[in-house]
């Protein structure tokens, strides 16, 4: 479910306003590099936006259907983002790793740490695939 009201500050902990930070991409600009299009889908979690999530998703990787509904009494609370690294390993091909911090349902915050690959088509960054520690 998406938020209806944009928030000020950007979700994705840069501190820069939603406006000048993920915002533009979650309208439809290309993301920079893949960093930036990570912390805007670290974003789209936060504010339930799954279009964008597999709209931002590569083709040969995408899932048909993503619901990002939460199970009674499993809420997920994002926390917040630290991008660890952004190495660009080829011309149109990255990885980031990244720790985003959560709580589910009333239970204890937890750390989860992301290695993701991205691929650059046609100037759009798209994540590609990601493994979890």
């Amino acid at each position: 479910m998406r938020t209806s009201t944009p928030p000020k500050t950007c979700p994705c902990d840069t501190g820069l306003p939603y406006a000048r930070c993920c915002g533009p991409l979650h309208a439809g600009t290309p993301a920079a590099d893949a960093a930036a299009l990570m912390r805007s889908r670290y974003s789209a979690y936060v504010l339930g936006d799954a279009g964008y999530l597999l709209a931002s998703w590569h083709a040969s990787t995408r899932p048909e259907t993503l619901s990002l509904d939460d199970a009674p009494g499993r809420r997920t609370a994002w926390l917040g983002l630290k991008v660890e690294s952004h190495t660009v390993t080829g011309p149109d091909t990255a990885e980031v790793a990244f720790t985003a911090r959560l709580r589910i349902g009333g239970g204890s915050a937890q750390r989860m740490h992301e290695h993701s690959r991205f691929v650059r088509e046609d100037g759009h960054w798209f994540y590609l695939d990601g493994e979890v520690d």
